[in-house]
């Protein structure tokens, strides 16, 4: 049975503008049973040598997670009485276009959502006779039967079995809110049942690990009941007897499910021939208890909100779309393209890590498709595109502890090189000429500057959409003309270059000044990603199509970090590496592996291998810093998941509207900083002004004057001040526009330049008690400086 159908809407003009929301799996909830006779009334259980797992039977049964230190605060607890493992068999549908996409549930075809306890086990030491004890575990399950070394492991670990299972109802079905109601799956598909095992693991001092993972679906089939059956009791019980050779006895709770009904013979032998079709589920889901008044922050960098209580959060790379729900460009972005406008959930980085309120935290590790659903007040659902998941639960007592529980596991950014942060990065275009000509006005002004970014480096040319770059990453020596002199004109002065590149390449045979064609090159290596065909893969981007590098061929990184090399070499010493969001979700990649988990894992594959390149270009050159301490490599990016931070140096928020907007102007910038701040990523900025500009005959969007100012003003207090251009230059307010913008510009560049010094030398040393004050005190007489 298909499960996965794959739509291209690359080409699909004159769209819906308000599409619908994807329908996806509901919120699952069932109830949660336990054998009496193996698992105790309650117990608590040592993870490890900080942690404890507590099990309770009141109200139907539930679990807990404490930390040794707090052994009255819960870091994690299930619902009483209620299922958290469920599973479901869905046909999912992906919708793609340019960048954007759509994961839709088409049709359920099982769904197990009760669950019963037969077991709380406590793995002191791996013993072999495990696997014998319980013969329907999965082959090599959480790989305690390969592991000889375990060294690293803490013991003692809790192993937590049972079953999934569902019962069917006579009632009817709706479709509403964009979800598959709870009722639809509860009359379909066969009576159902699959093991489960849930373990739980100390991972550090203050980290649990967890995994999930599900055995295949198991179809029982019965004849109609008889009259002789005494009731709901009986029936019930009959199901129960099924999941165990011998009768056992079970706690059964008050909240139990009413009105199941039996198979017909009639649908038996239908139902038989689908079970042959349902080999295993490609849905779990881990359900767990919530506060009503708990908040919760995070899930990468997000745009729109800060809390997402009450919202059902995707996690997925992606574009983030032009306006993300902003009005009247969101309307028509989606006319034009299909969901090009996005939405508050749609972005660049999104990461399955979130925090509270109530200091709790988990992330998920994988790369798989989730959803975390919050939209019930009481409990968190976590929605897995697979039939297994791991993550982690951390402990912590404050914001800050939890981030650097977090980033302890998944890594932290290298420190910055002192020359970005040490003046303003310029963004501009236009060859040799112009970047003299900008570079002797800001003279004029005595504006602390510590890079040109030139991203047209590469040269121009004329599309139906405007003036674009070739993606063919060499110096274009007609646009730059006495390229390298330039870059040693500007060294003088302390002041570096940086480029622009991508991990996608153009074919450029009607380039008339190229010395290569990297397109042809990669294609002849064989390091391009292919499509079903075993051809490469022209990827759909605004006017043209381009190939994809396959991040997983072993030949890949080589290659690429010789082109990096090649503009290292000239004198370069950053660049933006862009993109690596669009991975199309049915690409053939060299590694075999499942394309929409790689789609997540790309941009990460993309960051590594620049910084592998910066890390041993810094390696090469140890005892030459003596020569010049200034000299550095920094690369900067926007799309990323969990562990990007680790191997990106800096990011930046990628496309804003030139706009006041809440969803995707100036605000929305704000938010996305405090969401990927808490998410990992230490270091990140926006454009100064915005990015997209829209000049259409009703719909105009323009980076005004006053716009451009604020956003200086907002950026002076980041990580990076950097200027673009846009899209439009043309239809946007600069920094060089008047002299009004001029000095506007050199005046925030030094308070920026300030602000570092002052965070750097004064304020990182002083204790927690005064770093406030210390913040505050240092803002303020840097604005008293100077009046806007």
């Amino acid at each position: 049975m298909t499960t996965l159908k794959i739509t291209k809407k690359h080409h699909k003009h004159f769209n819906n503008p308000f599409p619908s929301t994807p329908a996806s799996l509901p919120l699952l909830q069932g109830n949660l049973l336990f054998n009496s006779q193996t698992v105790p009334s309650h117990q608590h259980f040592s993870i490890g040598k900080d942690f404890q797992l507590s099990w309770s039977s009141n109200n139907g049964g539930s679990l807990s997670i404490y930390h040794q230190s707090q052994p009255k605060r819960a870091i994690w607890s299930t619902i009483p009485g209620q299922a958290f493992v469920s599973a479901a068999l869905a046909e999912t549908e992906v919708e793609e276009s340019r960048g954007s996409f759509v994961v839709k549930d088409r049709k359920l075809h099982l769904v197990c959502h009760h669950q019963t306890i037969l077991d709380i086990r406590v793995i002191d030491q791996f013993d072999h006779s495990l696997e014998a004890q319980d013969q329907d575990s999965p082959s090599g399950f959480l790989d305690l039967d390969q592991k000889t070394d375990f060294k690293g492991t803490q013991f003692p670990m809790v192993l937590v079995t049972g079953w999934v299972f569902n019962m069917r109802r006579k009632k009817k079905h709706s479709h509403k809110y964009g979800t598959l109601e709870n009722a639809q799956f509860e009359g379909k598909g066969p009576s159902t049942c699959a093991r489960y095992w849930v373990l739980f693991e100390q991972k550090n001092r203050n980290q649990i690990g967890f995994q999930v993972k599900l055995g295949q679906p198991n179809f029982e089939f019965r004849t109609k009941a008889s009259p002789a059956a005494s009731g709901r009791y009986k029936g019930f019980r009959r199901r129960l007897g099924q999941f165990q050779k011998r009768r056992l006895r079970w706690f059964w709770s008050s909240a139990r499910p009413r009105g199941f009904v039996f198979v017909s013979s009639s649908e038996e032998e239908l139902e038989e021939l689908k079970a042959e079709e349902f080999k295993e589920f490609n849905r779990v889901c881990l359900t767990y208890s919530s506060e009503e008044n708990e908040r919760f922050y995070g899930f990468g960098e997000q745009f729109s909100h800060m809390d997402f209580k009450g919202k059902r959060v995707p996690i997925l790379v992606q574009e983030q779309g032009i306006g993300r729900g902003d009005q009247p460009i969101t309307f028509a972005a989606n006319l034009i393209s299909y969901r090009a406008g996005g939405d508050w959930s749609t972005t660049y980085a999104p990461s399955p890590f979130y925090m509270t309120s109530k200091m709790r935290s988990l992330y998920l590790e994988g790369y798989d498709y989730s959803i975390f659903d919050l939209t019930k007040q009481d409990r968190v659902q976590i929605q897995i595109h697979g039939n297994s998941v791991e993550g982690r639960i951390l402990h912590g007592t404050s914001p800050s502890e939890l981030i650097e529980c977090f980033t302890e596991t998944i890594g932290r950014p290298p420190k910055l090189p002192d020359w970005i942060i040490s003046g303003a990065v310029v963004g501009m275009q236009g060859g040799t000429e112009s970047v003299r000509h900008i570079w002797n006005e800001l003279k004029t002004y005595n504006a602390p500057i510590s890079a040109f970014w030139l991203q047209d480096w590469v040269g121009q040319r004329e599309t139906l959409v405007g003036s674009q770059l070739w993606w063919n990453w060499e110096v274009d020596s007609i646009r730059y003309t006495g390229w390298q002199q330039l870059i040693k004109d500007l060294s003088v002065q302390h002041i570096k270059v940086m480029t622009y590149c991508n991990p996608c390449l153009a074919p450029c045979h009607e380039k008339p000044n190229r010395r290569r064609n990297l397109f042809e090159e990669a294609k002849k290596l064989d390091i391009l990603v292919k499509d079903k065909l075993g051809e490469p893969y022209m990827v759909p981007n605004t006017a043209f199509d381009v190939g994809m590098l396959d991040l997983t061929h072993p030949d890949t990184a080589s290659w690429f970090k010789q082109n990096l090399q090649e503009m290292v070499d000239d004198g370069v010493r950053g660049w933006m590496a862009d993109f690596g969001e669009g991975l199309p979700v049915d690409a053939t990649l060299y590694s075999g592996e499942d394309p929409i988990s790689a789609h997540n894992k790309y941009p990460e594959l993309w960051a590594q291998i620049n910084r592998e390149f910066v890390d041993e270009w810094k390696a090469n050159r140890v005892g030459k810093e003596v020569e010049d301490p200034e000299e550095a490599l920094v690369f900067f990016m926007r799309a990323g998941f969990r562990d990007s931070p680790k191997w990106g140096m800096l990011f930046w928020e990628g496309d804003q509207m030139v706009s006041w907007q809440t969803h995707d102007g100036i605000k929305s910038a704000v938010v996305g900083l405090l969401s990927s701040g808490i998410s990992g990523y230490a270091f990140n900025h926006s454009d100064i002004g915005g990015y997209c500009a829209v000049n259409l005959p009703f719909i105009n969007y323009r980076r005004s004057e006053e716009l451009l100012l604020r956003w200086m003003e907002l950026n002076a207090f980041t990580t990076v001040f950097r200027t673009h251009e846009g899209n439009k230059p043309s239809c946007n307010s600069q920094f060089y526009s008047n002299d009004r913008t001029l000095s506007h510009f050199a005046r925030f560049a030094k308070i920026y330049k300030a602000w570092r010094f002052y965070r750097v030398q004064l304020v990182q040393p002083l204790k927690k008690v005064f770093l406030y004050a210390a913040t505050y005190f240092c803002i303020t007489q840097m604005m008293n400086m100077c009046t806007v």
